[in-house]
């Protein structure tokens, strides 16, 4: 059995060429990527957790005065909200974990741009967050309280606390991955500080900066649920601990859902931020 073959005339000459090299069939390129992102796709999660949770109740699985099923909740919560109390208890819940989630990430972004832009810096806060970093915060609690006294002050300071390790951290992770060529190619253009900081530092320590963002957006809530419960008279924790001395499940089940539901929301605003903020990069995300 011979080859078939065909002939191609080029300015040397005419050379011979097999018919099989000629004609290759055009493989079809596999995708490997995630696809295109599905509409509230982060709801489908805990929208399949009430179902099964509203299932379960329903055909007797649960037992109700351990977890009461979520029409008995729906009901608790519409009560407390039209009696006024959870409306007060919500709005000083946020008012805490903002002020401490402000003061935590103004630390942590400036400590991270101490730490990664100057060696000195860097040998005074890293090993200083580090040792932080690795002591419990809530076992900071008394300390803090004969510091600070146990009204709102060291509430505050705790979830600054919080907030502030995760920020620093993966902020200044991202300061230190920046690529040297970068730093040499600001170097030969002679571009100024401020403009090596613009150009050059923010966008490169963007993406750690959101990571580290949504972690102490995250941590804000965790603690706060904590820290409501040490002499407190109003808030969501303060609430929920209320409730566990009267066995009061489903008071509590509010609580933890709205809980979940601010700690999403909050971290879903985080994350379409980021999305505006980075839309130039190109990732597997978008």
């Amino acid at each position: 059995m011979t080859a078939v073959t065909t002939t191609t005339t080029s300015a040397t000459g005419v050379a011979p060429v097999e018919a099989d090299e000629q004609i290759r069939p055009v493989r079809r390129r596999r995708r490997l990527a995630p696809g295109r992102r599905l509409p509230a796709a982060r709801l489908a999660g805990p929208v399949l957790l009430l179902v099964l949770w509203a299932v379960a109740s329903a055909a007797g699985r649960l037992d109700p005065g351990a977890i009461p099923p979520p029409w008995t909740v729906l009901r608790t919560g519409v009560r407390l909200w039209t009696g006024g109390t959870l409306p007060t208890d919500v709005l000083t819940s946020l008012e805490r974990a903002a002020y401490g989630f402000a003061i935590g990430l103004a630390a942590g972004v400036t400590l991270a741009l101490a730490s990664g832009l100057s060696r000195a810096g860097e040998a005074l806060i890293d090993g200083t967050v580090q040792l932080n970093r690795a002591i419990p915060t809530l076992g900071l609690i008394p300390l803090f309280i004969l510091w600070l006294g146990i009204g709102e002050t060291f509430k505050i300071a705790i979830i600054a606390i919080v907030v502030y390790v995760p920020v620093y951290l993966n902020t200044h992770a991202a300061l230190a991955g920046i690529e040297q060529r970068y730093v040499e190619l600001a170097e030969v253009q002679g571009l100024s500080r401020f403009a090596f900081v613009r150009r050059i530092v923010v966008p490169g320590a963007l993406p750690g900066f959101f990571v580290g963002l949504r972690l102490g957006v995250t941590g804000s809530w965790l603690g706060l649920v904590v820290l409501e419960q040490i002499n407190a008279t109003s808030g969501l924790g303060y609430m929920m601990f209320q409730a566990q001395n009267y066995g009061r499940t489903d008071i509590i089940l509010v609580g933890l859902l709205i809980y979940g539901v601010l700690g999403l929301a909050s971290d879903s605003a985080v994350r379409l931020l980021e999305r505006r903020v980075l839309s130039w990069r190109r990732t597997l995300a978008n």
